[in-house]
């Protein structure tokens, strides 16, 4: 309760780091630079006013997804809670303005984006479940091999085939020569014969 909800729009202006806490929570943190725009009448135009910065704290899932998806430079839109501390360095009194982010995104008025979803992982159980009355699986490895039924017995090697058609020994035959033909006559050119030409 009584906390400030702040919404700034400005840019990256550091790389965010990501460490655990103490408590083994992510968390990431960058600075932002919140640049204020002014009309100036004399040159009627649009310049550049002042710069707040501040240092924008990211838990959990929001620190993964802002350390994987930020980088420097680009247009942000920050929301959440604004803390402003106090502290005394080397005898000097700091103020800084800290904002514990709720949710942070590109400025698409500046830009595109394209936007992945990230699910957690889902552990998986340690077994299956099976339903009511199932057989329990083979363990792997161990399941025997049988033979298909409907496989004939292989025959040994160079036993004519009796379902093949009656002409294809005699087609094999010929090619057979043609093949030692062909063969004959490279080696003879080999040899230093001469070659025999087509007409």
């Amino acid at each position: 309760m009584n906390e400030t909800l702040v919404t700034v729009v400005g840019n990256v202006a550091t790389q965010p780091d990501f460490r655990e806490a103490a408590n083994g929570a992510a968390v990431s943190r960058f600075r932002l630079a919140a640049t204020a725009r002014r009309w100036d009448r004399q040159r009627e135009e649009w310049t550049d006013a002042y710069t707040s910065f501040y240092t924008v704290w990211a838990w959990r899932a929001l620190a993964g997804n802002v350390v994987g998806s930020v980088t420097v430079g680009e247009p942000v839109i920050v929301q959440g809670r604004l803390r402003i501390q106090e502290q005394e360095r080397d005898g000097k009194r700091w103020l800084s303005a800290d904002i514990d982010a709720v949710s942070v995104g590109h400025d698409l008025a500046r830009g595109t984006s394209a936007f992945r979803r990230v699910s957690p992982a889902r552990p998986l159980p340690v077994e299956p479940v099976r339903m009511a009355g199932a057989e329990p699986a083979p363990a792997w490895g161990r399941m025997p091999l049988q033979a298909s039924p409907q496989a004939p017995p292989r025959a040994p090697y160079g036993t004519p085939d009796p379902a093949a058609p009656a002409h294809l020994p005699a087609v094999a035959a010929e090619v057979v020569a043609e093949m030692a033909a062909a063969a004959g006559a490279a080696g003879g050119a080999q040899a230093g014969a001469v070659p025999v030409t087509a007409p």
